[in-house]
């Protein structure tokens, strides 16, 4: 009879401390959770406030003109921009049919045994740092290009303006042969798991009605994974907008605007890391304050971009399908 009273109170008090721990472990988390985007505020803050003088200085005209002279402080991101944009463009044209047949022939044709250890391997040129990427290309990729690339790729459009002039090894298209090199990965690894995400029933209805594996492939599994194919496109667009050391060491740094792939180029990201232990004036150290915040919004921009596509798609249940 005495004993139930105290298992009464035993009891509550248990459901008490297990509460408070519960709702500590939450708090943690929650700030935890809400560091994230607080930090991004805060680098976003930090580089308006310090391309401030910039912005006041030479305003939306920093965009579009080409000058960067220190001396006469006189500064303009064009270059640079086209630099970004024409390197990430070319890697992705490079990049994205490679990408897309590595994730098409894992999910698809593969055999079970070969899958994972292709996928590894192919997920593993993520973990190589850039600057080994920029050594390799230095000494591997320029001389490969200079023997066997270069020369017939001018003996059949060497009349287009894109081949013009002499390759000597750091140029454009350098830094976007490089750069697809390292994006591959991301775009494999998120197209595969994408094309995994694509229901069985779209396979099957498509083999029930006398489609080949590759018509199948062709006309319900790339359709229904399009939206996340996309993102995965544009997340990898995201990862070379961002690329600094091996473009670097690759795209021969040149403030200029020219057409060729031939021709040196320069980046936002490589004039960051060339010149602002540099920037002895306020000025100098504002401008370069301003082009990383150009490219701190454009590439969150694109990455925000890609995560709403591939989320769309790749929510569901990963499926798959048995290569035969």
């Amino acid at each position: 009879m005495t004993s139930l009273p105290v298992e009464r109170l035993a009891r509550p008090q248990s459901l008490h401390a297990t509460d408070r721990s519960d709702r500590i472990y939450r708090r943690v988390l929650t700030g935890f959770a809400l560091g994230l985007p607080l930090l991004i505020l805060i680098i976003l803050g930090v580089l308006f406030t310090g391309a401030l003088p910039a912005l006041k200085r030479f305003g939306p005209t920093f965009l579009w003109t080409s000058t960067w002279d220190p001396v006469a402080e006189i500064y303009g991101a064009a270059p640079m921009i086209f630099g970004t944009l024409a390197s990430s463009v070319l890697a992705l044209l490079i990049a994205v049919p490679l990408a897309l047949s590595v994730a098409i022939f894992l999910t698809e044709f593969s055999p079970g045994w070969l899958r994972q250890p292709v996928a590894f391997l192919v997920e593993l040129l993520a973990a190589i740092p850039s600057v080994v990427y920029g050594t390799w290309g230095i000494f591997v990729l320029i001389p490969f290009l200079r023997a066997h690339v270069v020369p017939p790729l001018k003996a059949v459009l060497g009349w287009t303006p894109f081949l013009q002039g002499v390759f000597y090894g750091n140029s454009l298209l350098a830094g976007g042969v490089i750069l697809a090199i390292m994006i591959v990965p991301y775009i494999a690894a998120v197209s595969r798991e994408v094309l995994l995400a694509v229901p069985a029933s779209q396979r099957e209805a498509a083999l029930a009605m006398g489609a080949t594996r590759w018509e199948a492939v062709r006309s319900a599994v790339l359709p229904y994974g399009r939206a996340g194919l996309i993102g995965a496109v544009i997340l990898g667009l995201g990862r070379a907008l961002g690329e600094t050391m091996a473009v670097t060491m690759l795209i021969g740094n040149r403030h200029d605007i020219g057409v060729s792939l031939l021709q040196p180029a320069y980046t936002m990201a490589a004039a960051i890391a060339n010149e602002f232990s540099e920037a002895t004036t306020n000025l100098y150290q504002s401008a370069l304050f301003e082009v990383g915040l150009i490219l701190f919004v454009l590439t969150v921009a694109v990455n925000a971009i890609a995560r709403v596509l591939i989320w769309r798609v790749a929510r569901g249940q990963a499926v798959g399908s048995r290569a035969l």
